[in-house]
């Protein structure tokens, strides 16, 4: 066998081929498992973002509010208006051990909020301690209300965040200090930064929460409540708990028991599970393109070795002649192919979590855009493993050239 000027420039120009074929190559693993990990990143600080609007809210929480009736009974006409009473809590505590919490609220719009000659327009909510439980307050000052705050008609209030802003703009902690609300002064025991978009009787950030009891005083409701909030215990479906608590309801206040209109019932379990399928579908979509988009590339390197195998099949055959084994040539070809996948690989995932930090900085560190170690590892074995596969075809191929064929082949 001779080699000349041409032989060499042919080598050359097959290896610049093959260079560009792997840099090509290697280019579509790098895309695909960016993407991947890009949108399982962005999939995470968008779901962090959404789940923002139901922070520190109950799942497992039904809201029952009085309307309407939707039927006459029993010598009630339709379109009868009644209202939740303080009783209905107690029947409700003593009916059902299955909920962990019923707590009552009352509510009042429109008030102003003062404090020395700074004025915003708020609501008041009137609480039990144990509302905590049902919307849970992030406290940037003070303390929640408490059980002797509600047993005591303590004049305390916890403030929203906006609440806060508005009357003390110069910041610090306002604990101890007096506001006044409709003319009748509260003191201040806590800041209430919670900011979740679920409202009941207003958001959080623009109340002023007092004691249910001192509220009641005021507005003179008498046992009337406006709403009641109940926690279901783990493992209670609140589904199946929404019809026995209507009918407890309904046969107190001698309301149809087929009428739907005259309680309102916001059951948040659906809403959640909603939530929840929603991103379970977006992550299945998620990693349905990226690895699809990784086994293309899986493929485009097998290729690529194949090609890279039959144009060097001299090269191969040479290496045969002077005691290369199949077992060497194997894993020679089997390497190039996890080589080229990990390089390809390990430069996407720097580079995508360069990318997730550049997309948190945008969003001002509102969320974490970030992927975890655990999705880190899981990418870098699977790189591997396609790595092999891509590598096997070619080399199975590449250990049955003989030295014999190769010559021939020239």
């Amino acid at each position: 066998m001779k080699f000349d000027l041409d032989s060499y420039k042919e080598i050359s120009d097959s290896l610049m081929r093959n260079k560009r074929r792997s840099f090509l190559t290697g280019f579509g693993i790098f895309w695909g498992l960016f993407m991947l990990l890009f949108l399982i990143g962005g999939g995470n600080g968008l779901k962090q973002l959404l789940s923002k609007n139901f922070s520190g809210f109950a799942t497992n929480t039904i809201i029952m509010g009085a309307g309407q009736t939707g039927k006459p009974y029993k010598g009630f006409e339709k379109g009868r208006y009644w209202q939740l009473e303080f009783n209905d809590v107690e029947r409700l505590k003593h009916l059902f051990p299955e909920l962990a919490i019923i707590t009552p609220q009352l509510s009042q719009w429109g008030v102003v909020a003062v404090n020395e000659g700074y004025t915003v327009n708020s609501n008041m909510l009137g609480a039990e301690a144990d509302y905590q439980y049902v919307e849970t307050p992030i406290l940037k000052y003070g303390r929640y209300l408490n059980n002797v705050d509600i047993q005591q008609h303590r004049k305390v209030c916890v403030i929203g965040k906006q609440v806060y802003q508005s009357l003390f703009p110069e910041g610090g902690d306002p604990c101890g200090q007096f506001i006044s609300v409709n003319s009748v002064y509260y003191q201040v025991i806590g800041v209430n930064y919670s900011s979740s978009n679920i409202n009941i009787n207003g958001r959080s950030e623009e109340s002023v929460t007092v004691p249910i009891t001192v509220l009641r005083d005021i507005l003179n409701t008498g046992d009337a409540v406006g709403m009641i909030c109940m926690v279901g215990r783990d493992g209670v479906k609140m589904s199946d708990m929404e019809p026995r608590i209507r009918q407890a309801v309904y046969r107190k206040h001698t309301i149809a028991p087929d009428d739907d209109e005259a309680l309102f019932m916001l059951n948040m379990e659906p809403i959640f599970k909603i939530i929840d399928n929603l991103f379970k579908g977006v992550n299945f979509l998620i990693w349905l393109v990226g690895i699809g988009t990784l086994l293309a590339g899986a493929i485009g390197v097998s290729n690529i070795m194949m090609v890279v195998v039959k144009e060097r099949t001299i090269e191969i055959g040479i290496r045969r002649a002077i005691g290369a084994t199949p077992f060497d040539i194997l894993f020679q070809i089997v390497m190039e192919g996890i080589v080229l996948t990990l390089i390809a690989g390990l430069s996407a995932i720097v580079f995508s979590v360069f990318m997730l930090n550049a997309l948190e900085v945008i969003a001002h560190h509102e969320t974490a855009f970030q992927i975890n170690f655990g999705t880190a590892i899981s990418a870098f074995f699977l790189l591997t493993i396609l790595g092999i596969l891509a590598g096997i075809a070619p080399a199975y191929r590449a250990m049955h050239i003989k030295p014999v064929d190769a010559m021939r082949d020239e």
